[in-house]
């Protein structure tokens, strides 16, 4: 007796057709999929900058063998104990030329206040190796450190000499042959230069004419003649070289902050100079942060990542901030709760904002940034 009849065949049942919705629905997941794969992986022309670590100027540091050493160090003047904190504040970016923020990470950037997506142009020049740009923001490290020791000692009312060296000369520098590098640069048409500017200006009188240039080559002193030429986009005159200005500090200051390159820091490393140099304390004991390029005679310039810095000196615990006043349009709109800023345009509007600050006094009086 058969169990099965072997003419009988069994046919399985037919799956039901998908619905179109259904249909629908696969398309839109696979069309994600593909899009979601070409935001993660599909290079970008962009970096994010967000808020940095945020430094003590009248604390401590990393030193070069990991144990920690006062931030500011001061030697051939008297110190004093400090309190509170002046913060410099820093900007961290997200990618580089090697590996740019994926869509995604730009995407997640850009509904965050506190960061901000700027063209990768912007921040690594064509041309320019991270390497390079490492270099060039611990070279502007280095400046803006002696730039602030400069306006701190000024502020003091201590005597800080300068004068202007030759560092460099291009390839078809109008001045090769005549100006050698370490050259020191004593007068410019008999009168006496000691910085930049001053050389820069009496250039600019001279149209064009030859300048003579009184210089101190290996100790001794003689004159020579320039003839200055146009620059790239005719608006000013130069005579071709790279100059550097030294001083000569009538008391040492050693700044040790590393890992961290450009001149954004020079306000706050015055101020914690100055703190350190005095009896009272320049911030009343509380929490000050701030950013901003200094100049030796105490001009305050404008940096870039304003608002991120303005972040993470809420978020380490800051109540005031003193911004450039050359970034006050970027400022508006964009403070952080519970963070008061202070516009300053020089070393003195920033001593004068921490003494009302200090003091008790009327900070409605001080200058802030406010919408035009």
């Amino acid at each position: 007796m058969a169990l099965f009849d072997e003419d009988v065949r069994v046919v399985p049942a037919q799956r039901p057709p998908l619905r179109r919705a259904t249909r629908i629905g696969i398309i839109a997941l696979a069309v994600a999929l593909v899009c979601l794969a070409t935001l993660t992986f599909l290079p970008t022309g962009y970096v994010i900058q967000q808020p940095g670590p945020v430094y003590n100027t009248l604390g401590t540091a990393t030193g070069a063998d990991g144990a920690a050493v006062p931030l500011i160090e001061v030697e051939g003047a008297e110190t004093f104990e400090t309190s509170g904190a002046l913060d410099l504040t820093t900007v961290q970016v997200v990618g580089n030329r090697e590996r740019t923020p994926t869509w995604l990470e730009l995407m997640g950037a850009w509904f965050d206040r506190s960061r901000a997506v700027v063209p990768l142009d912007s921040v690594f020049p064509a041309g320019q190796t991270s390497e390079q740009r490492s270099e060039q923001n611990a070279q502007l490290m280095v400046d803006s450190q002696h730039e602030a020791t400069v306006a701190a000692l000024r502020e003091l009312d201590y005597q800080v000499d300068s004068r202007v060296r030759i560092h460099s000369l291009p390839e078809g520098s109008p001045a090769e042959g005549i100006l050698e590098p370490d050259d020191i640069v004593l007068a410019a048409e008999g009168q006496n230069v000691t910085d930049v500017t001053e050389l820069r200006d009496i250039i600019q009188e001279t149209d064009g004419a030859p300048v003579a240039l009184t210089i101190e080559r290996d100790g001794t002193e003689m004159t020579v003649d320039v003839t200055p030429v146009l620059n790239e986009d005719d608006s000013a005159y130069q005579v071709g070289v790279s100059t550097i200005v030294d001083y000569d500090f009538p008391v040492q200051v050693t700044i040790q902050l590393d890992n961290v390159g450009g001149p954004s820091a020079g306000l706050m490393f015055a101020l914690g100079i100055i703190d350190t140099m005095t009896p009272d304390d320049l911030n009343g004991g509380l929490q000050v942060a701030g950013t901003g390029t200094i100049t030796a005679d105490g001009v305050v310039g404008p940096i870039g990542g304003i608002r991120q810095k303005l972040y993470g000196a809420q978020g380490a615990g800051a109540e005031y901030f003193l911004a450039p006043e050359a970034n006050c349009d970027e400022v508006v709109g964009h403070i952080p709760d519970g963070l008061r800023v202070f516009s300053v345009a020089d070393l003195d509007d920033a001593v004068a904002a921490l003494d009302a600050v200090s003091a008790g006094g009327d900070l409605d009086a001080l200058p802030a940034c406010t919408a035009p």
